[in-house]
């Protein structure tokens, strides 16, 4: 059993994008600008953003944060979408999700400019990534291929089985890795709430994701020797030892799980770090796809 260490695997990529900026500062260019909106202070939500935040300043991207509490009217939100989208400094931006119950996410998403929309969430960089045409690919899926693509992962002519089937994770991710392309030519599953017999589909799996929200869902007798396991899930969960009360724990049973295979992600430590890594990538990206 080998780690996909994704702090290992995202170290590399800041280290390459600090010498991108390093360049640009060199030849007198633009440098990236990434802005972020957080709405309250779901305590994930916030750690996420201060990680990105923490990431910019790593890595020489300048960075804005504006904040709003979670009573903020959705008018008044979707106008500093709008002024986001007219701020020529700034390259791309995110909507922190999720959003408090009166705000309308998708017309949010909607509203955000395709071209800053780093996030990847927007219909047309979705149909973008569907039909190959550049733009922007969801955050978290294109941390998972990179993750596997930098760590050798071989995926041409696997079955690969996918718990889950978000439009952010689950969905763009099975896209991908049925494209043909490297990595890619998986013969994909992708399974939900009702699918049948699922721990059997499972067992079948020579690279199995779980990105459901349900901590220790997937167990031993789910996975078969010798496969690649990926963890998207991060979930919350008291823990009274912790210095802040709790622990992130992931949908994969890992010390049960982790022995029978070649390759598995660890939570945390795994998918996230290459989430907000991709994210990073996406938005000096959309400074060249704008040409500066």
């Amino acid at each position: 059993m080998q780690l996909l260490d994704g702090k290992v695997t995202a170290l590399e990529i800041r280290q390459e994008l600090a010498a991108a900026v390093k360049q640009r500062k060199i030849e007198g260019k633009k440098i990236p600008h990434l802005a972020a909106i957080l709405v309250g202070n779901d305590g994930g939500s916030v750690t996420y953003v201060n990680a990105k935040v923490k990431a910019c300043e790593e890595i020489g991207f300048e960075s804005t944060l504006i904040r709003y509490d979670d009573s903020v009217p959705e008018d008044i939100l979707l106008a500093k979408v709008q002024a986001l989208n007219e701020d020529k400094s700034i390259d791309g931006f995110i909507v922190q999700l999720p959003l408090p119950e009166h705000i309308d996410e998708q017309k949010v998403t909607l509203a955000i400019d395709p071209k800053k929309d780093v996030d990847g969430f927007h219909p047309m960089n979705l149909g973008n990534m569907l039909l190959d045409i550049p733009g922007f690919i969801c955050a978290t899926p294109a941390g998972i291929m990179e993750l596997m693509e930098r760590n050798n992962i071989k995926t041409e002519g696997k079955n690969c089985v996918i718990i889950g089937r978000s439009n952010i994770v689950g969905t763009p991710l099975s896209l991908l890795l049925g494209r043909n392309k490297s990595p890619g030519n998986c013969t994909v599953t992708l399974t939900h709430s009702r699918t049948q017999n699922l721990a059997e589909i499972c067992r079948n799996a020579d690279i199995l994701i779980a990105a459901i929200g349900q901590p220790g869902f997937v167990t031993a007798d789910m996975v078969k020797d010798g496969a690649v396991v990926i963890d998207v899930g991060t979930t919350r969960v008291d823990d009274s030892s912790k210095p802040k009360g709790w622990k992130l724990v992931g949908d994969v049973n890992f010390d049960e799980v982790a022995p029978k295979t070649s390759f598995i992600s660890p939570v945390p430590g795994g998918v996230g770090p290459m989430t907000i890594a991709s994210l990073m990538m996406n938005t000096l990206k959309a400074m060249e796809l704008k040409g500066k």
